[in-house]
Order: C-alpha cells, then sequence, then structure tokens
C-alpha cells in the first residue's frame, strides 16, 4: 500500500515535471549546457515509465517490433 503510494507520487511529480507548468523557470539542469541539459529530462521520463509499468502499463511493448508466434494448427 505505502510503495504504490509512493510509486504514484514519484510518476505524479514526474509527469508534471515534464510538463513543465513553470515555463522553463524550474530546472534542475539548465538545457542550454550541452550534452548533459537534457538528463534531467531523461530521468523524469524513465521515472515516469516505470511507474506506470509498476502499475501495468508498459506503454514502452509498444514499440516492440517482434511479432507473436502462431501456433500452426494440425
Amino acid at each position: 500500500m505505502l510503495k504504490s503510494f509512493i510509486v504514484a507520487i514519484l510518476g505524479l511529480v514526474s509527469l508534471l515535471y515534464l510538463l513543465n507548468p513553470s515555463m522553463g523557470f524550474l530546472e534542475l539542469i539548465p538545457d542550454v549546457l550541452p550534452f548533459i541539459g537534457n538528463l534531467d529530462e531523461g530521468a523524469a521520463m524513465t521515472l515516469l515509465l516505470m511507474s506506470l509499468r509498476y502499475f501495468g502499463l508498459d506503454i514502452t511493448k509498444l514499440f516492440d517490433r517482434t511479432k507473436p508466434v502462431q501456433k500452426e494448427i494440425p
């Protein structure tokens, strides 16, 4: 129960960080820094994807190229 609550809060915080309601005024790492400027957004996206996967919504499977194996009927 407590773990689910913490994961939900972390997912919500990461979603709010990605939506950026502060119009760029609140940034952990400024985006103008070369090579490392977008690491905070990447970390927030990873945290959001992990939170969604915890609750059973794995949207990373949408990009899976493997086709399901069909069994032959004799």
